[in-house]
């Protein structure tokens, strides 16, 4: 990024003041190396509510953003993700975009494309990348050749506009991408809609050209939440809680013990502290200050999703196939 773009302090607003939007604007507000400047919301109310508890300004309509703003967060349902997105780009503004990115490839390919041609930011809110549990494993894993990752949630009502993949396998998807590094070979992949009109639990047997495998599971209609990740690779494994930030890593070891496996040694670690938002958000400020690369840029936003869009088309033929019988 060129370094007229860059910003000691910029000035940011959140657009979407929902139940993620709120907490946007919450660290916002709380943070040193940006000016809170603006919320918005369709619903004034809303938007005043939030704006007025955090001292800043409230609008209905992002466009009275132009010409105010260095930076927003887009914290929008994900149909209207695009269309923000684009005008906030095409105004010159740095953009921080949840996930998924968009609804379709060809709508993401257009908003990487514009945020390179203007050399802004253009940041995809994976949320998980910034847990510090997940921060901590990476430098662990080695050439992972099986993954489990289970992602259950109770059910709440909220984003079921859209599949439980894109709501919230696709943020397993995302962690695995970057821990194997690998391009993808195979999907197999099943699910259904059982209370919303979307897939609510949904399966994908992910390979890739490595070798590895990985079997994730989502599910929105659970009794309890979980958020778990297990890799397996040579002599050892890493086991990470999400929720309550933990990491259990059981490797080999030279010398003889009498553990629950023997030969092998267990490590635990927990990050009681760390606030994945508040990472995310300040890593965001730092890219558009210092004129860096994301942590996560549109195009990892892109990958993530096209893998989720075909997990999604293989379920959406499973379930045409099983109308026919």
């Amino acid at each position: 990024m060129p370094s007229n773009n860059c910003l000691t302090k910029p000035r940011v607003a959140v657009i979407g003041a929902g139940y993620l939007g709120q907490y946007h604007v919450e660290k916002y507000a709380a943070m040193d190396t940006a000016e809170l400047v603006g919320v918005v919301d369709t619903d004034a109310e809303r938007a005043a509510e939030i704006a007025h508890r955090h001292s800043t300004k409230a609008f209905t309509d992002f466009r009275a953003l132009f010409g105010y703003v260095d930076a927003v967060s887009i914290v929008t349902p994900t149909p209207l993700h695009f269309e923000i997105g684009r005008a906030m780009l095409n105004a010159g503004i740095h953009v921080l975009i949840e996930k998924p990115i968009t609804t379709s490839l060809e709508e993401a390919r257009t908003l990487i494309d514009l945020a390179e041609s203007k050399h802004l930011v253009l940041q995809v809110g994976h949320l998980e990348r910034f847990n510090p549990a997940v921060v901590a494993a990476q430098d662990r894993i080695n050439n992972p050749m099986f993954i489990e990752s289970h992602r259950l949630s109770v059910y709440k009502g909220r984003s079921t506009d859209v599949s439980v993949v894109l709501d919230l396998m696709i943020h397993d998807i995302d962690i695995i991408l970057k821990f194997v590094g690998s391009e993808v070979e195979s999907i197999h992949a099943s699910g259904a809609a059982v209370v919303s009109d979307h897939c609510d639990i949904a399966n994908a047997r992910i390979a890739f050209k490595t070798g590895c495998v990985a079997n994730i599971t989502a599910s929105r209609i659970s009794t309890k939440s979980q958020r778990k990740i297990r890799l397996f690779q040579k002599n050892g494994y890493i086991a990470v809680d999400f929720a309550k930030r933990e990491i259990m890593h059981i490797e080999k070891t030279n010398i003889p013990n009498d553990a629950l496996i023997p030969g092998m040694e267990v490590h635990q670690s927990c990050f009681p502290e760390g606030d994945a938002l508040e990472a995310e958000l300040r890593s965001f400020a730092a890219a558009v200050t210092d004129c860096h690369t994301p942590v996560v840029t549109g195009r990892m936003g892109y990958q993530a999703l096209a893998v989720a869009l075909d997990v999604m088309d293989q379920i959406d033929a499973a379930a045409r196939r099983f109308g026919e019988f």
